[in-house]
């Protein structure tokens, strides 16, 4: 899927403008941890493996050393509930959904030293995100 078609790109284009606008106009996710989520932005592109849609979440309270089983619930809620609930898998489906969850907005593909983050990788089969661990 090394060519993708350019309808198909702006296709997910247009699905992360909107999304961008509204991240300052949601609720914020209550996530399963109990911590409290605010979409901060979506990037679409391709990566190595292929068409990726990003989600990148901030949580005040978010420290990075919540346990591993609390951090996966939370990240796995995020891409079931609220990710897959926005790409429209009528037009493309892509080959990776990333969610990511911070402390604080920060610059993509910036190393902040002061930002505790996370992040995940998942597929979609089934109308369902399965987690695709680093």
């Amino acid at each position: 899927m090394k060519g993708i078609c350019a309808g198909t790109l702006a296709a997910l284009m247009a699905l992360a403008a909107p999304e961008q606008g509204r991240a300052q106009e949601e609720e914020r996710l209550v996530l399963p941890s109990g911590l409290e989520a605010e979409l901060q932005e979506v990037i679409t592109g391709e990566a190595a493996m292929g068409l990726t849609v990003r989600f990148r979440f901030v949580a005040e309270g978010f420290t990075g050393a919540e346990d591993f089983e609390a951090q996966t619930a939370d990240l796995e809620y995020l891409c079931n509930d609220f990710a897959l609930e926005r790409i429209d898998m009528a037009e493309t489906t892509p080959d990776r959904v990333v969610i990511s969850l911070a402390d604080r907005p920060s610059q993509f593909g910036q190393f902040d030293p002061d930002v505790a983050q996370i992040f995940e990788s998942f597929s979609i089969a089934d109308a369902a995100c399965i987690l695709e661990l680093f």
